[in-house]
């Protein structure tokens, strides 16, 4: 059964999830004006796949029980339904210009469906009917799980068993006949308060003595042990401000990122997809980032589509828009984003089945897409900004907007004299031009930049992570038999 956006926002209502922020433990974090937006962005995966004109991309049929699910809890059958998947990602950052925070998820499932089925394979091990029943149960439920994987890492030099600190990889801390004990954290996890569940898994590839690292597994948001603590982001208090509204940006959406601690959390053994078999840690991620790599060819897409309306729309009001170099601009901008969404849909159209049954896209054109996305948004908010003005960072408060404070000679208030000083194209009011100014910043610099700019470096892995991948999987030795061919070396 389907959940609607408010049954969603009343589930969360039911969870013990504990939550910290500015030193403080947050009670009621639903209604927390920092947290809501991200709350609302996650809500509008549940409405669209309710809304007649989007739910044949929103929703898919599932392989497990033949029931109808949520796109973002669906194991992927097909190119189509990889292809699918970007455009659905695409759809949801236009419709929040923010993070909607399920990709994790689903990236995860897909990465743990296949590689529990040959972990099963070579060991005789039953992850894969865990993980199996494990879906049909969220799927049953309609929940959102959160994809954990990134460890602290500690001293980037040193190995998970080698650091001054065992606990800076996630671990296994003690080994039960009814399941295990973990310990650790994982950092920058997207959406997790606003999450039913989290699928943990390993941060890299490991060695033979790494096996307390190689483990992953399932647990409820809310289970014992369990403790998160949220990150700041740029200008995140202005959404605590009485009466905001213009300052904020994007009021209504936002992305969220926190440190999850697993405080020595007990998981049942049917809730465990690896445990151990070091060899397939390397395998789990591989996959993982792969479907994730290909996601920022829609998401960040969707967001990059707002943003040039949103510098269309200042050129307007700044009275720009015909200018040429402007114009230019424009298109460059959207030449940039087309081409991220190109590799998108490239990786999906050249996607494989597994061994599994599923599909996995083409890794080599998913790292090249993700790749693109460290470069290309940092020029297109770079653009925006340009053709924005600086009065994107210097323009007064919506409280001296909206002030009746008296400064001017004449009696004028603050609030006249911005609006009068602050005018431009007669197309639209202040107010208006203050409100598309402020969407820009919150795009470019403010909290919706951790879901756009800066999260476009380092989302899925560094830029480094995806160079190490195209080189193992450009196959240069392929192509340099093919030069010899063609220049006639038979050596």
């Amino acid at each position: 059964m389907l959940m609607t956006a408010p049954e969603y926002i009343e589930s969360l209502r039911q969870l013990k999830t504990r939550v910290y922020m500015f030193g403080e433990k947050i009670e009621n974090w639903v209604d927390h004006p920092v947290i809501r937006p991200s709350i609302n962005s996650v809500a509008m995966t549940y409405g669209l796949a309710q809304d007649d004109e989007y739910k044949d991309l929103m929703t898919a049929t599932s392989n497990l029980t033949g029931e109808t699910v949520n796109r973002f809890n669906h194991i992927h059958q097909s190119t189509t339904d990889l292809v699918n998947k970007v455009k659905m990602q695409r759809l949801l950052g236009q419709k929040t210009a923010s993070c909607f925070q399920r990709c994790v998820g689903m990236d995860a499932f897909n990465a743990m469906y296949s590689t529990t089925f040959e972990i099963d394979e070579a060991h005789g091990t039953h992850y894969h009917e865990n993980f199996v029943n494990y879906l049909k149960y969220i799927q049953e439920k309609d929940y959102i799980v959160d994809g954990a994987m990134t460890d602290p890492k500690g001293d980037r030099s040193k190995g998970p068993s080698d650091q001054a600190d065992p606990d800076l990889f996630l671990r296994i801390v003690e080994r039960r006949e009814d399941g295990i004990v973990v310990r650790g954290a994982k950092c920058h996890q997207t959406g997790s308060i606003n999450s039913h569940e989290h699928i943990v898994m390993p941060t890299q590839a490991m060695k033979e003595e790494d096996a307390d690292y190689a483990v992953a597994f399932a647990v409820p948001s809310d289970a014992d042990g369990i403790y998160m603590i949220y990150g700041r982001q740029s200008c995140d208090t202005r959404k605590m401000e009485e009466g905001a509204d213009i300052d904020v940006g994007n009021k209504a959406f936002g992305g969220q990122e926190v440190l999850v601690v697993f405080d020595d959390v007990f998981v049942p053994n049917d809730r465990i997809f690896l445990c151990g078999e070091t060899e397939f840690a390397g395998m789990l991620v591989e996959r993982f980032a792969g479907y994730h790599r290909q996601s920022y060819g829609g998401c960040k897409v969707g967001v990059g589509d707002v943003l040039i309306g949103a510098a269309g729309v200042a050129a307007d009001y700044n009275g720009a828009s015909k200018a040429s170099h402007i114009k230019d601009k424009l298109i460059e901008m959207t030449h940039l984003n087309e081409t991220l969404y190109a590799c998108g849909i490239a990786c999906s159209a050249e996607g494989k089945p597994t061994k599994a049954g599923n599909y996995q896209i083409d890794l080599l054109l998913a790292n090249v897409c993700k790749q693109n996305v460290t470069r290309f948004p940092y020029e297109i908010t770079r653009l925006a900004e340009d053709i924005a003005g600086g009065l994107m960072v210097t323009m007064p408060s919506e409280k001296d907007f909206r002030s009746d404070l008296p400064v001017g000679k004449n009696g004028e208030t603050i609030g006249e004299v911005c609006n009068k000083y602050f005018a431009a194209n007669p197309c639209c009011t202040t107010e208006e031009r203050a409100r598309i100014l402020r969407l820009i910043e919150n795009l470019c610099l403010g909290t919706a930049a951790v879901g756009y700019r800066t999260e476009s470096m380092h989302g899925a892995g560094s830029p480094q992570a995806q160079r190490i991948m195209i080189a193992r999987q450009g196959d240069l030795e392929g192509k340099k038999a093919l030069a010899k061919t063609i220049a006639g070396i038979t050596k």
